[in-house]
């Protein structure tokens, strides 16, 4: 009989129709928890959803290249190049590179090296006191040279092993404070940045339509003066980020340029323009100063009357300015206004779901609501809820 009971409970469930039936509550706390709540829904649609983040737009992410072009001159005056004047061809290593530039700001040089013999620079692997601690031909990854198996005096008080190397080896020094290249804070940049939004067929530069040659001759970046200007003072750059150029350039560092387009292509496209902000990318920590800042080797090559080959060892410190676009545009579009708009009806109608479970399990008159909301009907007439 239990089987028979519950296969036909079954059968019912499975064979019923639920209809809607309206039922009204009137009731100043039901009545203003709906209207609170249908508030809040409508004000999210049209408040955050619309007009915060347009959401009968269509949107895109920008395409963009980037190329630079610096100026400048520095002067310098040290004991291994004398006086000499830097330009560009000399402090932009490499001439080129793909959305970024490095500025030589400091250095340390070791001129006149040839292909010769000479003692390693000491270290707990390189110190010896005889030849039998110098094994020949012997390259270690992190030393200067090939070791020849001889033990030669370093200077009057230490003993290291001799290597065949670029001789004399580099000069194991701090860099120089003030930096060799302070001029370089005066130096320019020319940033030139083009954009596309290839869903829109939108194209735009950073040299916008009201800038004119003679005012590109004469202009620098101010976001007070000049916002719109493409010429940046590397000292400007530096300190937007709140950093001191010439602290940071004697060790060297890696500064970021970052330009936003964001675009509302239903609005005139001169309101379109690239917002510049800037911050320093590396590692800055007051209690982790190894190996800090940006440098790298590079060398000069000469060729004497003998056919004898030299060099100039440069160890260069300097600011590396990587430039990041980012960037989104939209649009009216049909298909993400009414998405968002059916979102919204849906919300609204979570709101009654939402209301009915408060009445029918918070209200004190509950049982009431519950018999008044549910009515059961089957082929010969209407139920009682006992029935049912």
């Amino acid at each position: 009989m239990s089987e028979k009971g519950c296969c036909h409970s079954v059968g019912q469930c499975f064979f019923d129709y639920y209809t809607s039936k309206l039922l009204v509550i009137r009731s100043k706390k039901v009545g203003t928890l709906n209207r609170f709540t249908q508030a809040l829904v409508i004000a999210y649609v049209i408040g955050y959803v619309c007009v915060l983040k347009k959401g009968y737009q269509d949107t895109d992410t920008v395409l963009s290249s980037v190329t630079t072009k610096v100026k400048g001159i520095a002067l310098t005056n040290t004991t291994e190049l004398g006086e000499r004047i830097w330009d560009v061809a000399d402090y932009i290593i490499p001439p080129q590179e793909d959305g970024s530039f490095f500025v030589l700001t400091n250095m340390i040089i070791t001129p006149n090296q040839t292909q010769s013999k000479c003692a390693e620079n000491p270290n707990p692997a390189s110190i010896c006191t005889s030849h039998r601690d110098c094994k020949r031909g012997f390259n270690d990854a992190r030393g200067d040279g090939v070791r020849t198996g001889r033990c030669v005096n370093y200077n009057d008080t230490v003993k290291t092993c001799e290597v065949l190397s670029w001789c004399p080896l580099e000069k194991i020094v701090d860099p120089p404070n003030p930096p060799l290249l302070a001029d370089a804070e005066n130096f320019t940049v020319l940033i030139k940045n083009n954009i596309r939004y290839p869903k829109f067929n939108f194209n735009k530069r950073n040299i916008l339509p009201n800038i004119n040659s003679s005012y590109l001759t004469q202009c620098v970046f101010s976001r007070k003066t000049d916002p719109d200007c493409p010429i940046f003072r590397l000292k400007d750059i530096v300190g937007e980020a709140n950093e001191d150029f010439q602290t940071m350039a004697v060790h060297g560092g890696v500064m970021g340029v970052q330009i936003r387009w964001d675009c509302d292509l239903d609005v005139p496209q001169s309101w379109c323009v690239p917002r510049y902000t800037f911050r320093r990318l590396d590692n800055k920590d007051p209690e982790n100063t190894v190996a800090p800042g940006y440098n790298f080797r590079f060398a000069k090559y000469y060729k004497n009357n003998d056919g004898k080959e030299s060099r100039t060892l440069i160890k260069g410190y300097g600011i590396r300015f990587d430039v990041m676009v980012f960037g989104q545009a939209g649009k009216f579009n049909i298909v993400p206004t009414l998405l968002n708009i059916g979102a919204g009806l849906a919300l609204l109608g979570l709101v009654n779901v939402i209301c009915d479970w408060i009445v029918l399990t918070c209200m004190k008159r509950k049982h009431h609501y519950r018999e008044q909301k549910y009515t059961y009907v089957d082929d010969f007439g209407l139920l009682s809820n006992e029935e049912s």
